[in-house]
């Protein structure tokens, strides 16, 4: 009896941590080899993406990324860039080639993490969950979700959607972050 009553809070708690966890709760190494909590980014709206240096859609979608950085973020709003080497093997530098690329040709200002898995067992945990909680897996560069203040996944895109064409919610969520705080003034 006394085992069965373990492994039913074993389940329960386990449940329960299910339940708590979010994107923001995650821990991941940036493109200078540092951990970095995503913590820090709760409270605004983030848009996850996983890019490549060399792809089609790179300039376009770079191009994109960072005016949406510069016209909502830091404060409210953040392109959060994962590089991934998965998709026609399109980002085959070093985390510091990559970072030094994409801020002397694009300018890039947005937060940008160290080389990951996006898909496949290897996957990167915090693309599992992405995977997860939008049931939208990535199956090529510049995968782009949506993240709430909150931590929990709005939607997912994969490369043929612009960026663009997410700007609309995007400033949607932002505005609402704004008039939340003017009405907690």
């Amino acid at each position: 009896m006394q085992i069965s009553v373990l492994a039913f809070l074993l389940l329960l708690f386990s449940q329960n941590d299910a339940k708590q966890k979010d994107f923001y709760t995650f821990k991941v190494v940036n493109s200078r080899g540092k951990l970095v909590s995503l913590e820090k980014y709760r409270g605004s709206v983030s848009l996850v993406v996983n890019v490549a240096s060399d792809c089609g859609f790179t300039e376009n979608h770079y191009t994109e990324l960072q005016q949406l950085q510069r016209d909502f973020g830091p404060s409210h709003f953040n392109v959060l860039a994962f590089p991934c080497n998965q998709f026609g093997q399109q980002e085959p530098g070093s985390d510091k080639d990559i970072d030094a690329f994409v801020r002397r040709v694009y300018g890039v200002s947005f937060p940008l993490f160290s080389k990951i898995a996006v898909v496949g067992i290897g996957a990167n945990n915090v693309y599992k969950y992405l995977v997860e909680a939008s049931g939208k897996e990535p199956d090529w560069n510049f995968w782009k979700y949506l993240i709430d203040t909150d931590g929990k996944v709005v939607d997912g895109w994969g490369p043929r959607v612009s960026v663009n064409e997410l700007r609309p919610k995007v400033a949607e969520m932002v505005r609402d972050i704004i008039l939340k705080k003017k009405e907690e003034l």
